[in-house]
């Protein structure tokens, strides 16, 4: 019985965790998308200003056209290429449920992010709960790879192993899985989405598993690259279980 409501309670999380993260994907998406909608078609119409009087400008409206140039960027707004750029929201849905998941897990890359006062203030209470929701979440999972730890472990020690062997035995094999299945394995996928090299791919993925996400790789931010629908949303479950993969390492 106890083992029963004990998987009931894991499905519980596990399905409450998802739906907190859909829910909270499907609320940035409505506090942000139109805000970034008139950043961009502001940016569009300055390009086309300047393109149109450029030969005649003075030094101070070129400056401040770089201010607003430089500004536009930091926003995640790129002006280049043609106006059906501004069909394309930085927060569809693929978009802002990875946002959701590197806010819970304190990832925070800083790309993409709230601007408008109403997606600030939810962005607030959303990582007030979700970061506890997170870990909780994280040490369940940790707590499920643990046990089948634990029943290699047996299964060693009737094969008649030591137990300190096995002990190492373990932690090396989760070790090796951990760092094909997190960090080599992903590392390939991101060379040929992204178009990295190897060792970018290495390092974007320990710099984000690791959670210091500087911010200067981010996936699926390449204007004029082709990603398939959900790349995103798969890279953000590939983000979570990875986390649990380092939370058992801990635990280990």
């Amino acid at each position: 019985k106890a083992m029963c409501s004990g998987k009931l309670q894991t499905g519980l999380l596990v399905a409450g965790y998802f739906v907190y993260l859909l829910v909270g994907a499907a609320v940035f998406q409505v506090l942000e998308r139109t805000a970034e909608k008139q950043e961009k078609m502001a940016a569009a119409q300055m390009k086309e200003a300047f393109l149109q009087n450029f030969t005649h400008l003075t030094v101070a409206e070129m400056e401040q056209f770089m201010k607003n140039l430089t500004e536009a960027i930091q926003n995640g707004v790129y002006p280049v290429g043609n106006e059906s750029q501004i069909e394309d929201s930085s927060w569809d849905f693929s978009n802002s449920f990875f946002f959701a998941g590197t806010v819970v897990s304190t990832i925070g890359y800083g790309t993409l992010r709230p601007k408008t006062a109403g997606g600030q203030i939810f962005c607030v209470f959303f990582a007030l709960f979700g970061i506890p929701l997170n870990i909780v979440f994280l040490h369940r999972v940790g707590k499920m790879l643990s046990l089948l730890c634990k029943k290699l472990g047996e299964f060693l020690h009737e094969k008649g192993m030591r137990k300190r062997k096995i002990k190492f035995l373990t932690l090396l094999f989760f070790l090796a899985t951990g760092i094909l299945v997190f960090l080599c394995l992903p590392s390939v996928f991101f060379q040929i989405t992204e178009g990295w090299s190897y060792s970018e791919g290495i390092y974007f993925a320990f710099i984000t598993l690791s959670t210091i996400g500087f911010g200067d790789y981010v996936v699926g931010k390449q204007p004029g690259r082709n990603y398939f629908s959900y790349y995103r949303m798969l890279v953000a479950i590939w983000i979570l279980f990875g986390l649990a993969w380092i939370a058992l390492l801990f635990n280990l």
